[in-house]
């Protein structure tokens, strides 16, 4: 295989969680560019219409399916639908999050529960449904979206529920890496720094100073570059990683 070919995902079929905007999106198109077929998971089936569009238009199948992924039962019925309608999946990349900026004395328990809820529960229901699946077929990779938040402690905002969350996320993924590569399973994390999206208001004049004027890059990243690295980390470009957590910030962290 060449090196270039070693990149390409034709044939196989990928599920983004998360994935009807943002970081989501542009990961769906990215991994549909590189020839794989996609299925979304949301929340909302009309949020997700464009994107499939978008995904078909790629040349390969794109596919929604309604499923809340802290709901073990949904997660299920949405591995059976895309099952029956794509085949056996390939690659999940378990996207889906929430953040709650607000200091620790003031976050609420419903608050506290939500962010859980989402970003460690849901990556822990789709790792283990998926997995089992790819367990059995003895090969499959996932990625879960880590974030540096769980390297660093963010300013100026307070956001000590997400900082655990990610670090959760991020042992997780080495826990299953460890467990499920004698099962030809790899599990990776992607770390990425500020992204411009509807979550990180990175001109906002109270953010900036530090989000992006402290980065060795003074700047954030767009989703879709975050795209080749998916690509990378999904692809048998790959083939040889597993555990491992590759940060994506513009150099933030180095600080």
């Amino acid at each position: 295989m060449g090196v270039l070919d070693s990149f390409s995902l034709a044939g196989r079929i990928s599920v983004v969680t998360g994935g009807a905007r943002g970081i989501g999106r542009a990961l769906a198109l990215a991994l549909a560019e590189a020839g794989s077929d996609v299925a979304v998971l949301v929340r909302t089936p009309a949020s997700a219409d464009d994107l499939v569009t978008e995904i078909e238009q790629l040349g390969v199948r794109g596919l929604s399916v309604t499923c809340d992924v802290t709901r073990p039962e949904q997660v299920e019925a949405a591995l059976a639908t895309i099952t029956e309608a794509l085949g056996p999946v390939d690659v999940l990349v378990n996207n889906a999050g929430t953040c709650v900026h607000r200091p620790a004395l003031e976050v609420t328990a419903e608050e506290w529960r939500s962010v859980m809820d989402i970003n460690v529960d849901g990556v822990w229901n789709c790792a283990r449904a998926f997995g089992a699946r790819m367990v059995e077929r003895g090969r499959g990779t996932i990625i879960n979206i880590g974030s540096i938040s769980a390297l660093i402690v963010n300013r100026p905002q307070w956001q000590p529920g997400y900082n655990a969350s990610k670090a959760a996320v991020h042992q997780l993924t080495r826990s299953l890496a460890a467990e499920w590569a004698p099962h030809g399973v790899r599990v990776n994390a992607l770390a990425p720094g500020y992204v411009r999206t509807e979550m990180a208001p990175v001109d906002d004049p109270r953010f900036k100073p530090r989000w992006i004027d402290d980065a060795p890059m003074e700047r954030a990243a767009s989703p879709e570059e975050l795209g080749p690295t998916i690509v990378y980390m999904a692809s048998d470009a790959s083939a040889f990683m597993t555990g491992s957590v590759l940060v994506l910030d513009g150099g933030y962290t180095v600080y």
